[in-house]
C-alpha cells in the first residue's frame, strides 16, 4: 500500500458528494479504516484517532454538494477525512486564482517582482476576448503582492505575470506538482499544462482561466508543499505571498472561512470550463497557519470560490474546537 513513503487510498474507497446520508456514514467508517491501514505510523496515537473521528463527524453533518471535501495530514501526507474522493482524483478543471500564489512565488524567487510596487486596478478587464473583470471591493483600487493575494486581483497578477516567459510559467506550475500524479489514489489522472503561445494566453493560463487543468487532489497536494515551506520557514522573499494568504481569509476574499481563534491561510478560485458555461468553484487552504497541520480543499462542481470557503469553515471550526485546550 504504500509506494515512495507515501500513504495510498484505492479508488474503491472513495464517496461521492451528494451520496444518500447511509452512504456517507459507510463512507467515513471506511475513510477511518483505511487511515488506519495506511498511516505512516504503525499504530495511531489516541490524538489522531480522535482528530479522524472529529473531522469525519463534521463532514457527516454537512449538507450533500456535488464535488469534492479533502483534509490531508501537511506532515505525513495522509488523507484524514474525504468526500468525493474519485472526483478528487480523476476530474480535470481549471483552477482559476487558486493559481496566483505560485505565479507571484515565481517572480519574488527570480527577483523580477517588487512586492511594494502597487498597481493601479480598474476591476474592468479583457484579456484577448475574455472578459476577466477584478471582483474585490471597488474601494480596492491599487494593490501589491501581498494585497495582490488576498483580494485576487485580476490585474495586478495578469500584468506581472508577463515578466515571466511561458516555459518559466509552465515550469512553475510543474514545480508545484499541478501536472504530477499524488500516488494518494489508485488510477488518479494527471493535470495538463499547455505551453501558451501568446501573451493573451500566458496571462489567462496564470490566472488559471486557459488552458491548465487539473485534479483536486493535485492542487491540495501543491498546496501541502506551500504548507511544509511555512512550517519549515523557508518562506524568505515570497513572505508576502503567505502574508497574502492569512489576510485573504481575515478580511480578504476568503473571508467566509475565517473562524475565531486561529489563524488560517487559504485561496478561492473560480473558472469555467469550454464544456460549460458555468462556474465551479474552489478553496484550498491550511491551518493553524502560522505551523501548518492540516491542508483543507472544497471544490463545489457548481459554484464560486467564495461558496467554497463557506463550505470550508465547519470543518476548520470543528479543527480548531480540537485543538482547543
Amino acid at each position: 500500500m504504500f509506494e515512495s513513503g507515501r500513504p495510498r487510498v484505492t479508488s474503491a474507497s472513495a464517496g461521492v458528494v451528494g451520496e444518500l446520508s447511509v452512504s456517507a456514514i459507510l463512507a467515513s467508517i471506511a475513510t477511518l479504516l483505511l487511515f488506519f491501514a495506511t498511516a505512516p505510523r504503525a499504530t495511531p496515537n489516541p490524538q489522531q484517532r480522535d482528530l479522524v473521528s472529529t473531522l469525519q463527524s463534521a463532514l457527516s453533518a454537512m449538507p450533500a454538494q456535488s464535488g469534492a471535501i479533502l483534509v490531508e495530514d501537511v506532515e505525513s501526507g495522509s488523507i484524514l477525512a474525504s468526500r468525493g474522493l474519485d472526483v478528487a482524483a480523476h476530474h480535470l478543471d481549471r483552477p482559476g486564482s487558486t493559481l496566483k500564489p505560485f505565479v507571484l512565488i515565481a517572480l519574488l524567487e527570480s527577483g523580477r517582482l517588487d512586492p511594494h510596487q502597487r498597481i493601479l486596478c480598474r476591476r474592468t478587464l479583457t484579456i484577448g476576448r475574455t472578459r476577466m473583470d477584478c471582483t474585490h471591493p471597488a474601494e480596492i483600487s491599487q494593490t501589491d503582492a501581498q494585497a495582490a493575494i488576498a483580494w485576487s486581483c485580476n490585474t495586478y497578477v495578469s500584468e506581472v505575470a508577463t515578466r515571466l516567459t511561458a516555459n518559466e510559467l509552465v515550469q512553475a506550475f510543474r514545480r508545484a506538482g499541478l501536472d504530477s500524479p499524488t500516488r494518494l489514489v489508485d488510477g488518479e489522472a494527471t493535470g495538463r499544462i499547455p505551453l501558451p503561445l501568446d501573451r493573451s494566453e500566458l496571462q489567462l493560463e496564470a490566472l488559471g482561466s486557459w488552458g491548465i487543468e487539473v485534479t483536486p487532489l493535485e492542487l491540495l497536494e501543491a498546496y501541502r508543499k506551500l504548507a511544509l515551506r511555512k512550517r519549515e520557514s523557508r518562506i524568505d522573499a515570497t513572505g508576502p505571498v503567505f502574508a497574502g494568504l492569512e489576510d485573504s481569509v481575515t478580511f480578504g476574499m476568503a473571508h467566509a472561512a475565517w473562524i475565531q481563534g486561529m489563524s488560517v491561510a487559504g485561496k478561492t478560485g473560480t473558472a469555467s470550463s469550454d464544456e460549460t458555461p458555468r462556474s465551479h468553484g474552489f478553496f484550498v487552504g491550511y491551518v493553524p497557519a502560522e505551523r501548518p497541520e492540516i491542508v483543507v480543499l472544497i471544490y463545489l462542481a457548481n459554484g464560486r470560490g467564495m461558496d467554497a470557503a463557506a463550505v470550508a469553515q465547519p470543518l476548520l471550526s470543528a479543527y480548531e474546537k480540537f485543538r482547543a485546550p
